[in-house]
């Protein structure tokens, strides 16, 4: 009997261990391409060096220090104020006397549930407004963290766009023997080639930011069309947009009031016109084939 029960809390250990496992990556890779980017800046650049006071004086240093910076400050800002932003129904009062079109039973949580909100099984529990199950935080992305959700992406985008022009040098560097095989090897797998600590960390961070940057970047643009058409990742297949209220309105209910400049800080206040339970609709959701747990 004993030997079930070890065996239970050894898988639960490993399991909430790999629960975090993307939440550390993601971290320890933000800030090796930030402190990589900062030493390009502030030692390596320009490759001349007579241009170093000149053309790349302690004035330009400043100022890509503290675009650098400013993208890397909201990065984890959003990111952190995504994690601990509830998107559950839990302490939320549902009222089922207000209950109308688009409602569903869940058996899991024993509840009714209004419409667009769907239960996670990686969370455990029905979400308002679910979009997706983000495996890259281990949290979903819902009506209340959305907004953190699209800025982290953007300055995610912005960043990785910044550090792959940075590290555009370490590739002509790579690229001076010319285009032989060690340096397209090099290049593209730096972890199996024979080279110094150095060049195989410069060589790594510079290929993480192009991928980076290419997923990101599909990440972004898809959910910036999911939002400009009033759609979630569940919803966005389906020809019907019930919820589709226009540019400025799906902009309003997507980011709150203050749309046009929420994403620049993540301490702007920019209220949700809505409430995640009752939704406008532009059609009716009776024959809506996406409240399909």
């Amino acid at each position: 009997l004993g030997y079930p029960c070890f065996a239970g809390r050894v898988w639960d250990r490993v399991e909430k261990t790999c629960l975090h496992l993307p939440i550390v990556l993601n971290t320890v890779l933000v800030f090796s391409i930030t402190a990589e980017v900062s030493y390009l800046v502030l030692v390596e650049a320009p490759l001349q060096p007579d241009q170093k006071k000149t053309q790349w004086s302690t004035v330009w240093k400043t100022l890509h220090l503290l675009v650098q910076y400013f993208m890397f400050g909201n990065i984890t800002w959003n990111a952190s104020l995504f994690l601990k932003t509830s998107t559950s129904i839990q302490g939320v009062f549902l009222g089922s006397e207000g209950m109308a079109q688009g409602w569903r039973y869940c058996y899991t949580c024993e509840t009714h549930t209004p419409p667009r909100c769907s239960h996670c099984y990686d969370c455990k529990v029905c979400v308002l407004r679910r979009d997706h199950h983000c495996v890259f935080f281990g949290q979903c992305v819902g009506f209340r963290n959305y907004r953190y959700f699209l800025s982290c992406l953007l300055f995610m985008w912005t960043g990785l766009l910044y550090a792959v022009v940075m590290n555009a040098e370490v590739f002509i560097i790579i690229l001076k023997e010319g285009v032989t095989l060690h340096s397209i090897l090099l290049l593209l797998m730096p972890w199996i080639m024979l080279v110094s600590a150095r060049a195989f960390a410069f060589a790594f961070i510079a290929d993480t930011c192009v991928l980076g940057f290419l997923l990101v970047a599909a990440f972004l643009f898809f959910h910036l069309f999911l939002l400009l058409r009033g759609q979630t990742t569940r919803e966005w297949y389906s020809i019907r947009r019930p919820y589709n209220l226009g540019l400025l309105g799906n902009l309003r209910h997507g980011l709150g009031t203050r749309w046009y400049i929420c994403w620049l800080c993540p301490l702007i206040p920019s209220p949700l016109p809505g409430d995640g339970i009752h939704f406008q609709v532009t059609e009716s959701l009776e024959s809506d084939p996406n409240r399909s747990r």
